[in-house]
């Protein structure tokens, strides 16, 4: 795969498509499901519609879907307890106006690896995203889905500063995926574009540029200290050049990441020159 920087600037547009999950019901965001619904809407309507993905709803959240939706949706769901969960989702929402964009699994802490990846068969041909323990069974995880053709999720932050996995560990984490071609999309802690400390909280935030560059540079064959490297880095203006020489390709392999707000990221991107000003028009008022 040639996912690397080519050293010409691309699209943004293109770049960025499909870049931005709509997280807005979980934490910190926690929007009303029937705000949510029309807002995604909305979000997908304005000049930014391009760089969203789909609705992200926890799979017990489908109950209260049909009350709230009429228009066609994309809609990601999650397990968080596991692919026991996924025989209900599949049946809720077969009787609801979506199209399920992809389920994301967490791995029980009490399930075998092999007796969990069995367990995603009912999902058919929706689209898996293996949510990537962040212990010794990261390996065997990664490995399994590479051959199941599974794609992964990393956690990169969440409401502890713990959470928050260190630039080594997601360097470490990236680095494994690439070398196993296996795609992957990231969840929590990436509010800002570029690395940052979090004011109210002192939590050490990643930026999801940073991550897309040590993803790129990962492809290219970069080892884990550039991967670091890139992951700490803090110069806004040297990120957004950065990833002005990223390939459009390489978003095969950081698909996408889940964001409470759709429209701060897309005004970072615009503050960076990345994204035109003319992409803010039409947007979610909060």
């Amino acid at each position: 795969m040639d996912l690397g920087r080519t050293g010409t600037a691309v699209t943004a547009a293109s770049l960025f498509d499909g870049f931005l999950d709509d997280a807005a019901v979980f934490p910190p965001g926690l929007k009303p499901l029937a705000q949510a619904v029309p807002d995604h809407a909305a979000h997908l309507a304005s000049g930014y519609g391009e760089l969203v993905g789909p609705l992200i709803l926890a799979a017990p959240a489908l109950a209260e879907l049909g009350a709230v939706v009429s228009d066609p949706l994309d809609l990601a769901v999650t397990a968080p307890g596991g692919p026991a969960q996924l025989p209900d989702a599949l049946g809720r929402a077969a009787d609801l106006p979506v199209r399920l964009a992809g389920f994301e699994v967490a791995v029980p802490a009490d399930l075998p690896v092999p007796e969990f990846f069995r367990g995603l068969e009912v999902a058919g041909e929706v689209p898996v995203f293996v949510e990537v323990p962040r212990d010794a069974r990261r390996a065997e995880v990664i490995a399994t889905c590479a051959k199941t053709g599974h794609a992964a999720k990393f956690r990169t932050g969440g409401v502890k500063a713990e959470l928050y996995p260190g630039e080594t560990e997601l360097a470490e984490a990236v680095l494994a995926v690439v070398r196993a071609e296996v795609p992957f999309k990231a969840t929590a802690g990436l509010h800002h574009a570029v690395r940052n400390t979090d004011p109210s909280t002192g939590f050490e935030q990643h930026g999801f540029l940073n991550l897309l560059l040590a993803t790129a540079a990962a492809v290219r064959g970069a080892g884990v200290d550039e991967l670091v490297s890139l992951l700490a880095e803090r110069d806004g203006a040297r990120v957004a050049e950065l990833v002005s020489e990223v390939d459009v390709p390489a978003r095969a392999v950081f698909r996408s990441f889940g964001t409470c707000s759709i429209d701060e990221p897309v005004a970072e991107l615009v503050d960076l020159g990345l994204v035109p000003a003319s992409a803010l028009e039409g947007g979610v008022t909060a």
